[in-house]
């Protein structure tokens, strides 16, 4: 069995499934490279396996201050979280800074009194709920086809400069360049030839009722109709079993 390892390799499959060589297929390439296009849409869309936790960074320029947000690659699908950032003259270490006072205690303590570790951690959950509370968190806004990433005020108020990171947490698109592996996922092997079965069916629409030489008349209703009840299964079965919670998304 000759497994997919490209999107050429993907087609020929979705081909063979249905008949060819032996039947002759009435789709146009064009047609059957625009439902491949659909296939990956929606398998990127919904499909766990499609997309991949990543981290990105982001030098900020003088141009990104000027604009008011931040380019983001077109192979992103969502941003899960914006960590914190400084400029350079912040990062300095401040001796009399709350949280650095309470490291030095915490860890000098954690070798004399058993249980200091859970007072520790208990400490890191309170300095994070006043930091929030008085210093709050970016707001942002991120749409994909857009490719930008909004961080509300932050670069009026100079809270972030030219020279600064940004650092993100990102569902990026699995690349099928230099993972081929992708042409040969099950779900996406069937999706894609039930759209070509749909296709089919839809071009010959037109003979239906048309009878040939022999007797012999187009049945496209019924590949139609079968094309469509897959597509409707395999789209259930994909919201069923493949996706993500929603509710990890930050916009």
């Amino acid at each position: 069995m000759a497994i997919p390892a490209s999107r050429q390799d993907l087609i020929d499959y979705a081909k063979r499934r249905l008949g060819d060589p032996v039947l002759e297929l009435n789709i146009d390439e064009d047609q059957m490279e625009d439902r491949v296009d659909e296939a990956l849409q929606y398998w990127q869309e919904y499909h766990s396996d499609a997309i991949v936790r990543t981290y990105l960074k982001h030098l900020v320029t003088a141009t990104d201050v000027t604009n008011e947000y931040i380019p983001i690659s077109s192979n992103v699908m969502y941003l899960t979280r914006l960590f914190p950032t400084s400029s350079a003259g912040k990062s300095s270490i401040n001796f009399f800074d709350i949280k650095y006072q309470m490291h030095l205690n915490d860890i000098a303590d954690m070798h004399s009194i058993v249980g200091d570790l859970a007072y520790y951690e208990q400490m890191q959950q309170y300095l994070s709920l006043l930091d929030s509370t008085l210093n709050g968190v970016p707001q942002t806004t991120y749409s994909r086809h857009q490719d930008r990433l909004y961080i509300h005020g932050e670069f009026k108020d100079k809270d972030i400069k030219a020279g600064d990171y940004i650092v993100a947490e990102a569902f990026v698109k699995v690349d099928g360049t230099s993972h081929t592996q992708i042409w040969n996922d099950l779900w996406l092997k069937e999706y894609t030839t039930a759209l070509f079965k749909q296709q089919w069916g839809q071009n010959l629409l037109k003979f239906e009722g048309v009878q040939l030489p022999g007797g012999v008349t187009f049945n496209g209703r019924q590949l139609y109709d079968d094309g469509t009840q897959e597509i409707e299964r395999l789209r259930e079965r994909i919201r069923l079993d493949h996706e993500l919670s929603p509710d990890f998304f930050l916009g």
